[in-house]
């Protein structure tokens, strides 16, 4: 569904820009929640914004689908982390969810029905005509990530998305994650800082090293599903996981912190 094959990303010109990708390769599957971790600043945002076109690399190539990535593609939607600037206030919360469905053409009722559906989906039927404004933050969220399913992708990148939220609020989304994923049969893209997050919602865990970044271990979660916010983190086999991909994330921040390296996004 999604291939990145030895891309590289380097702002500025190759006398003094700065290298925060290098030969970058991974592949991710239709239908997989693909999670990704790694230290501050080595560039988790950067390989977003490549997969969905919004960067171009310096060198290799993103596909989605098989064909070369040159601008946003139609197949993708981002539900960005600041869901509180990516909503429009003045609009209520359907035309929110409805705005993206303005570039492709359906008909009137297909569109009220995709808005339908989508917020059904995420549990906001009853806040239609509701401004963000007059929203919880989580609930704003869950307005995004609407509108991501409304346009029905077949790949959604979330950018920290649950990062300012409390923790019920948090885990309450992150179940909304996997029950979405099933219902629309959609491949997640989802960058985080949380590492229990990272385990708890994937299939696998991309554990980015130091900039100029790269993949340190790509990690199968093998955890039994349908899983469960309590029952699920008890396992000795989560808390072996976390254990291990937070001692590959401090190795590499600490590698980080010698060498001095500028954070990039």
């Amino acid at each position: 569904m999604l291939t990145l094959t030895g891309v590289s990303k380097r702002y500025g010109d190759a006398a003094d820009g700065t290298l925060a990708v290098k030969d970058l390769s991974f592949t991710i599957g239709g239908g997989e929640i693909v999670t990704i971790v790694g230290p501050s600043g080595c560039g988790k945002t950067t390989v977003l914004k490549l997969m969905a076109g919004l960067l171009a690399p310096t060198s290799g190539t993103v596909e989605v689908d098989g064909r070369a990535v040159s601008g946003p593609p139609e197949q993708i939607a981002l539900v960005f982390q600041d869901y509180a600037n990516s909503l429009y206030p003045w609009m209520s919360v359907s035309d929110n969810v409805a705005f993206p469905l303005r570039r492709i053409k359906l008909a009137r009722a297909e569109k009220r029905e995709r808005v339908a559906h989508a917020l059904a989906s995420v549990g906001l039927s009853g806040f239609t005509d509701r401004y963000p404004w007059q929203l919880s933050g989580g609930m704003q969220q869950r307005v995004a990530i609407a509108r991501g399913l409304a346009y029905q992708p077949k790949i959604l990148l979330m950018d920290e998305p649950f990062g300012a939220l409390d923790a019920q609020t948090r885990a309450d989304l992150e179940d909304l994650v996997m029950t979405v994923r099933d219902e629309f049969d959609v491949t997640i893209v989802f960058v985080t800082h949380d590492i229990d997050e990272s385990i708890y919602l994937a299939d696998r865990v991309l554990v980015m090293g130091p900039r100029p970044t790269f993949i340190d271990e790509d990690v199968e979660v093998a955890l039994p599903k349908p899983r469960d916010q309590l029952l699920t983190k008890q396992l000795p086999e989560f808390g072996e996981m976390r254990a291990h991909i937070y001692k590959n994330i401090k190795a590499s921040s600490q590698l980080m912190a010698r060498t001095g390296a500028v954070p990039t996004s």
